[in-house]
């Protein structure tokens, strides 16, 4: 017999999103210790410019803290809803808020470090004017009634971020606002892209660049790791091409 499926527990990040944040950001699950004791916990870098910690097991509310500039939300309340702003909804003549329909980060896959407690994401610093206007409805085509406008290109950056506290620990700077993803290893790596194909390494505990590859095209993808005959490989998506890396 099939048992029904049941809701067990869901939390909102963006009640009544208007801005095009709908959360298809990528949820880490880790164990960790919170205020002395063991917790189940789900972390989430999510488009609306917030960092969460949640207890995976009931949903519980954690912590919820900017891991980028915003510009729309004082705060997230103890209840967990965002404290917002006045003035932040998309209007006819435009309404310049952080961030922008991107999202702080996006579909790319941040990851997680157990021994040294951090959460690595690819953060984007970008901002737009969102406007609205009027628009019938017509079943089965296209429907936003508004659109965005972006003044300025903004920038990127690799993140390092304490899920306890939600302090940035580190970052490393990228010109251009990325949607590569991260995969961190147990050797102190974190490894991550551009859009100008620059794929590198860098020291999880510091953010230092330790080893670059240009790979010639913008990488939208996030590098894994794969061990086949005892030897340990490192691939990546750069354009149409598959890289494979592996030492000597």
């Amino acid at each position: 017999m099939r048992i029904p499926e049941k809701l067990r527990w869901y939390y909102q990040f963006t009640p009544h999103d208007t801005h095009d944040w709908d959360s298809d950001h990528v949820p880490v699950l880790a164990d960790i210790d919170w205020n002395g004791s063991p917790r189940k916990v789900v972390m989430m870098a999510n488009r609306n410019g917030f960092f969460y910690t949640l207890d995976r097991t009931n949903g519980k509310f954690l912590l919820g803290k900017e891991f980028i500039h915003q510009t729309w939300a004082k705060e997230i309340g103890a209840d967990g809803r965002p404290v917002q702003l006045p003035d932040t909804e998309p209007t006819e003549k435009g309404t310049y808020t952080c961030p922008d329909l991107f999202g702080a980060t996006n579909f790319m896959s941040p990851s997680y470090n157990p021994e040294s407690g951090l959460f690595f994401v690819t953060a984007r610093e970008t901002c737009a004017t969102y406007f609205n206007r009027e628009q019938d409805f017509v079943e089965g085509q296209r429907y936003e009634a508004g659109n965005v406008r972006r003044p300025e290109p903004g920038y990127g950056a690799v993140r390092a971020i304490d899920p306890k506290t939600g302090e940035k620990k580190w970052e490393f700077i990228t010109e251009r606002a990325s949607l590569a993803g991260t995969l961190s290893t147990a050797s102190g790596l974190v490894f991550a892209g551009d859009m100008d194909g620059n794929f590198f390494a860098l020291n999880s505990k510091t953010g230092q660049r330790l080893w670059n590859y240009q790979t010639g095209a913008a990488i939208y993808a996030s590098p894994i790791t794969y061990t086949v005959a005892g030897r340990q490989y490192l691939l990546l998506g750069s354009g149409t091409t598959l890289t494979a890396f592996t030492l000597p």
